[in-house]
């Protein structure tokens, strides 16, 4: 079976959750912790969202810093599947496994919705199991989840087909180009700030036209993962 690590960072609220969605979509759930050196041979990893060491200095830095973030950073550069949700996205620009960084939201304010989002690339290990172009619905909870970056690296994002997710109908955090999550040029690391694994099973993901909290979107997110490690 595919074995799917997801760390726990002092602050990590969303790992639980994480593993989860790791379980339903058909893997093994990992528990890693951020102190250790050793990723236990697991198949794709799972840097998942809340607030890492309190949120201070900048979000993601001092996590970005832990003694596994090495073996992930080393681990990614081989071609592993690294995911990293919210604060995890945060990681991954600070680790410099991704470009750019999220800064406060340009409302100052905390947001806490459900937010729509279309699939704008397919070429990765976190979104081929979407259509190119789909919207999708998936919770969004964040303070400094605006995603920046100069013009030189916006435009070649968008040229590579790097921008992943994008939103729809609101730029909810003031994010450069509406940009929701992006991917590295190999395409096995992506980084989103909405959370894909509140919106994994029926009854507690966003409300569709169907039924209400029914909605799971968020879920071939993970099981994209699981075809990229058997396809490999």
């Amino acid at each position: 079976m595919t074995r799917v690590g997801v760390i726990t960072f002092p602050g990590s609220l969303d790992d639980g959750d994480a593993r989860r969605a790791v379980r339903l979509a058909g893997a093994e759930p990992v528990r890693l912790w951020h102190g250790e050196h050793d990723l236990h041979g697991v198949d794709a990893v799972v840097l998942p969202g809340g607030f890492s060491y309190g949120d201070y200095l900048r979000c993601g830095a001092i996590a970005a810093l832990s003694p596994i973030m090495a073996e992930v950073v080393a681990a990614a550069e081989r071609g592993l599947p690294v995911l990293g949700i919210c604060n995890g996205f945060q990681m991954l620009t600070e680790a410099r496994l991704l470009p750019g960084g999220l800064v406060r939201n340009d409302h100052g304010a905390f947001v806490c919705r459900d937010q729509r989002l279309r699939v704008e690339s397919t070429a990765t290990a976190w979104s081929n199991a979407f259509e190119q172009g789909e919207e999708i619905v998936v919770p969004l909870k964040n303070g400094e989840g605006g995603y920046v970056a100069d013009p030189q690296t916006l435009e070649r994002l968008e040229g590579e087909g790097r921008v992943v997710f994008r939103y729809l109908d609101v730029d909810p955090n003031g994010s450069s180009a509406r940009i929701a999550g992006v991917a590295n040029e190999r395409g096995n690391v992506v980084g989103l700030m909405p959370h894909p694994e509140h919106a994994v099973e029926p009854g507690f993901g966003p409300d569709t036209p169907g039924a209400m909290r029914s909605g799971v979107d968020g879920l071939r997110v993970f099981t994209s993962a699981l075809r990229s490690v058997l396809a490999a």
